[in-house]
């Protein structure tokens, strides 16, 4: 079964987020009435494609896949500044506070510039300000690596309050309403865990990704497929 999560929805209760009452897990157990195993995770801010077994049987088919990187991912993001055309981030990640201790760990991200806007406005140093849509397939599966990779390649994804640039977001809020962040999970591509037969499923940018996307000049790129 997959969904196409808003921004905002955790996959599952947390935590780290103590106060939130609802949950993907929760949500889509309630509508079919069955027990749900979410297979991957978006970050709570992500939107996108989010997949989930029906039995623990096929749970470990699809975590097989996913942890021997036969699963494709692609996500769209707009971000600060103008990134060549293509471009691999390959950027070791220490882990995060709340995960076992250990060294970094090796992370590879590729990236494809879609489209590009300058602005007539002054945010920081600069008389103008560049942004560029951009797709992105994380070839392993570090938590927060593409906001992080990002950050990392001097291009922070819009929205990102925690490895972003506040002057910019700022500037998206207040002149484009942006209230998320600018990062989509647009499609995954696998073998069906039972026929194994080549299986797509994308989703389509919601409401409030589109609307600040086309507000900031960047909407002729946003479909899933090139």
């Amino acid at each position: 079964m997959a969904i196409a999560k808003p921004s905002g929805l955790l996959v599952h209760r947390t935590g780290l987020e103590p106060r939130a009452t609802t949950f993907a897990v929760q949500q889509l157990r309630d509508q079919l009435g069955r027990h749900v195993w979410p297979v991957h995770r978006l970050d709570r801010a992500t939107s996108g494609v989010l997949l989930f077994a029906l039995s623990p049987e096929v749970l470990a088919i699809l975590a097989a896949s996913f942890a021997a990187g036969a699963v494709a991912k692609r996500y769209l993001a707009v971000v600060r500044g103008w990134p060549p055309p293509a471009l691999t981030i390959d950027h070791p990640l220490a882990r995060l506070a709340d995960e076992a201790e250990g060294p970094a760990r090796a992370a590879s991200t590729r990236l494809e510039r879609l489209a590009t806007i300058e602005l007539p406005l002054r945010v920081d140093r600069y008389p103008t300000s560049r942004y560029a849509l951009v797709a992105l397939e994380p070839v392993s599966g570090r938590r927060h690596q593409l906001r992080r990779h990002l950050k990392h390649a001097g291009h922070p994804i819009l929205g990102d309050t925690t490895y972003g640039q506040g002057r910019h977001n700022r500037h998206f809020r207040e002149r484009f309403g942006l209230t998320r962040l600018l990062l989509h999970a647009a499609a995954l591509r696998f073998d069906h865990p039972l026929d194994r037969q080549p299986l797509s499923i994308e989703a389509e940018p919601p409401a409030d990704f589109a609307r600040v996307v086309a507000a900031c000049g960047l909407a002729a790129a946003t479909a899933t497929e090139r």
